[in-house]
């Protein structure tokens, strides 16, 4: 989801919720946390937010005494807090020192970061402010060149922080749960091209128990960002926009294959492919990896099919929420050219 590192208005939010929100209260020992070193916050509510979370604007003390914008976020869940302090310098309990660095270039740097206030367990972060509000409705050549250079760094730099082998293995996926679900969709609501449809979804459950086995077998050799899309790319101020972009919202990371992120922003272009400027999210990314010495020696390609089917034969099962037709029948083609390649 959008990360407000911009302004309030970019995100819908709501300015001026200080008195009585659980981050108000809690400024004062944030304030404390971080030696003094942060200005008064002006914290808003936005829309994707959940309970009590809340962000803020605000600046910060530097080592030397000068003053930088950042952006408070508080309570901020695990996985969020572990990933965007692991690769951006933080330190647990308070600033981070002029000696830290930052593991990943491309994440936002960690001015201070914690997991307590105020007698609570309750992470949170200050991190260097952004520029730029996501280009998700219309990214231009050098916004899908630099997410997915962002993407490749964090690979080569999550692996330093806390290499996969150390992971739990991934939960399977209930995949045949979801296309049986599709199929009774299309059978009881019905869907443009439903023949189609049927035919298709009837080829892929059939060749379904090879194509999982093989997917299930996939190296798990990735922390994967697992939202990877340009509402979650933001840029540095002053960076040129040839340069990789900063990937932000760490909150569903996890372990697996590095096709799964390029696939899903793929498939989020499927009806409309001429906004990725001919850039294919598979093979650029492949060939970031190769470059920096990290792809390993996986048919990655046979993966990458799989996954497209997997997805696009689950399209039916989200039709209720996410059914616009253009993107349906882009995902119906999918489904047709990709089943006879992966059932053989």
């Amino acid at each position: 989801m959008p990360d407000p590192t911009s302004s309030p208005a970019s995100n819908h939010a709501q300015p001026g919720q200080r008195d009585g929100s659980l981050a108000a209260m809690l400024e004062p020992h944030l304030a404390i946390a971080c030696d003094n070193r942060l200005s008064r916050v002006e914290w808003f509510h936005s829309e994707w937010q959940a309970g009590g979370a809340a962000t803020g604007l605000a600046t910060f003390e530097l080592p030397g005494g000068t003053r930088t914008d950042a952006v408070v976020k508080v309570p901020v869940g695990p996985s969020e807090h572990r990933w965007t302090a692991l690769l951006g310098g933080g330190e647990s309990g308070g600033p981070s020192s002029h000696h830290a660095a930052p593991l990943c270039e491309y994440t936002p740097r960690v001015l201070a970061c914690g997991t307590e206030l105020g007698g609570y367990d309750l992470a949170w972060l200050v991190i260097e402010r952004l520029d730029g509000t996501p280009r998700a409705a219309s990214p231009s050549e050098h916004d899908v060149r630099g997410l997915l250079a962002a993407a490749a760094a964090f690979y080569a730099a999550a692996a330093k922080a806390r290499p996969i082998t150390e992971a739990e293995p991934p939960p399977l996926k209930d995949w045949e749960k979801l296309i049986s679900k599709g199929r009774e969709i299309i059978r009881n609501h019905g869907i443009a091209e439903e023949q189609r449809w049927n035919q298709a979804i009837h080829a892929v459950q059939r060749a379904l128990p090879g194509i999982l086995s093989r997917w299930r077998a996939r190296p798990i050799n990735t922390w994967c960002h697992g939202d990877l899309h340009f509402g979650n790319a933001l840029r540095r101020r002053g960076s040129r926009p040839d340069e990789p972009c900063v990937l932000i919202d760490f909150a569903l990371v996890h372990p697996g294959h590095w096709i799964e992120d390029a696939v899903y922003l793929e498939r989020l272009y499927w009806a409309k492919p001429e906004l990725l400027h001919g850039i294919k999210p598979v093979s650029e990314l492949a060939r970031l990896q190769r470059e920096a010495g990290t792809l390993g020696q996986e048919d990655y390609s046979m993966l990458a099919n799989i996954r497209r089917v997997l997805m696009a034969a689950s399209v039916p099962a989200f039709l209720l929420h996410e059914g616009h037709p253009r993107y349906v029948h882009a995902a119906l083609e999918v489904l047709e050219k990709f089943v006879p390649i992966v059932g053989r």
